[in-house]
């Protein structure tokens, strides 16, 4: 493989960070363990460089040199120092700040308490964390946005895109095998009496509060939200905007001690106590009852769903309008049903295709829909779906012919990362860089082990 498409991958590595979500970005056990490099003032760990590794090993990268992936690195960081001093990025620190909360409460649900993360996390307290996933969010944001600043201008030609397919076409991998897929998902409803069972069971709870039962302790045995019934349902630091609407426009209707009547949300029904308010921010408990469909619930759902097959199948309506019409995925339902793999293309590789839905095609072919059949959303949240095979996309090595998209979009990537690399070196003259010695060895491309210079 040439240098500079190895260039390209690296750099396409090297925005991945950009991207990640927190989950992605913040490893259990990984800690500070030492600066690799300093840039500017931004600084490269130890833990950043490993973590990069394990992300290009698990991607199938062509190289697992620790120096690439500690220039990568030092790419990325360059960026964000020049984010933060160019005056036209907006300075987005209040937001950044306001989400932190929010990322610590998820990451918290996927523990028994906060002590179980913290441990797992090796942070010695919640403060440490949140400073850390703030610090994350700060790279993402001013990292993608430079790049977006520095290649906001790239576009390719026909031309262009053909030279760059004859050039590396030899280079260039076989497709997999591939699906495009639509879907039409709902969420089973609740029947009356089950809703009723609910908001009367919160009113139990509330009546036993008012008696003299502490809303800490109702929380720690009644609540089903994960990350916040160890605390006794409580959630502090609540920035406006950050909760669903129907949970904050009934928390900043209360006064400081009083708890709602029973609220629905998306997540189910909720009673609320105000803990504190003060100006944009407050504190709040709450205890959560998830609105989880009964299998007869989920049996209704589907019944509705293959009725709505059957209309597609007799040609009553298409599936594009069955997906407007009946789907609850708002991130579908406006593009046909249309689901998009992770480069955003409608292509899917079947073998990254999970397994409840890689089931029900199995033996499908393009153009069948499946019947009915349940499944769970990202928030695992039950749902029923019916998927539709729109193409299927044998193996095959990339051509012009059945590719050109996915060529151009390679293309325009390689423009884009030699306007990044044409931005670095000319930065690099002027900016504070020092590697640690562990790295001297290391053969970078970019001229990295200058002798420092401070502006």
């Amino acid at each position: 493989m040439t240098n500079k498409l190895k260039i390209t991958f690296l750099l396409g590595v090297f925005t991945m960070l950009f991207s990640g979500n927190i989950n992605a970005q913040l490893k259990k056990g990984q800690l500070v363990d030492g600066i690799a490099a300093v840039i500017g003032d931004e600084i490269v760990l130890e833990s950043d460089v490993e973590e990069q590794l394990n992300y290009g090993k698990q991607q199938g990268a062509s190289t697992t040199d620790r120096c690439e992936f500690l220039e990568n690195l030092i790419n990325n960081k360059l960026l964000v120092y020049e984010a933060k001093r160019d005056t036209l990025i907006e300075s987005r620190s209040a937001a950044i700040k306001e989400g932190v909360n929010a990322k610590f409460n998820q990451l918290l649900g996927q523990f028994p308490d906060e002590k179980s993360m913290l441990a797992a996390y090796k942070f010695r307290n919640q403060y440490e964390m949140k400073n850390a996933i703030e610090k994350i969010d700060t790279d993402q944001y001013y990292g993608q946005a430079k790049y977006a600043r520095i290649t906001e201008k790239a576009d390719v030609t026909p031309n262009e895109v053909t030279d760059f397919f004859n050039l590396y076409k030899s280079q260039l991998p076989e497709i997999k095998d591939e699906v495009s897929l639509s879907q039409i998902m709902m969420y089973p409803k609740l029947t009356e009496a089950h809703k009723d069972e609910l908001i009367n069971k919160l009113k139990k709870i509330k009546a036993d509060i008012a008696g003299g039962e502490s809303f800490e302790s109702q929380a720690r045995i009644y609540s089903e939200d994960k990350g916040t019934a160890p605390n006794g349902g409580l959630m502090k630091n609540i920035f406006k905007g950050q909760m669903v609407k129907p949970f904050e426009a009934a928390a900043l209707n209360l006064q400081e001690g009083e708890i709602s009547d029973p609220v629905e949300s998306e997540f189910g029904y909720h009673i609320i106590e105000l803990v504190k308010k003060s100006g944009k921010v407050y504190d709040a408990r709450h205890i959560l009852l998830m609105a989880t469909p009964t299998d007869a619930e989920i049996t209704t759902a589907k019944q509705k769903l293959d009725s709505i097959r059957g209309l597609i199948l007799a040609e009553k309506m298409s599936f594009k309008e069955a997906a407007f019409k009946f789907s609850d995925d708002k991130k579908t339902k406006f593009n046909a049903g249309v689901i998009t793999g992770g480069d955003g293309s409608s292509k899917i590789e079947r073998e990254s295709i999970p397994g409840v839905i890689s089931y029900e095609l199995a033996g499908l072919n393009k153009n069948d829909i499946t019947t009915a059949f349940d499944d769970e959303d990202e928030r695992q949240r039950k749902v029923v779906k019916l998927i539709k095979i729109e193409d299927v996309i044998p193996a095959h090595q990339i051509t012009l012919e059945t590719d050109y998209d996915r060529i151009k979009q390679m293309a325009l990537n390689k423009k884009k990362s030699e306007m990044i690399e044409k931005f670095v070196n000319s930065k690099l003259p002027t900016t504070f860089i020092s590697i640690d010695g562990r790295y001297d060895s290391c053969d970078f491309k970019g001229n990295w082990k200058k002798e420092s210079l401070t502006k």
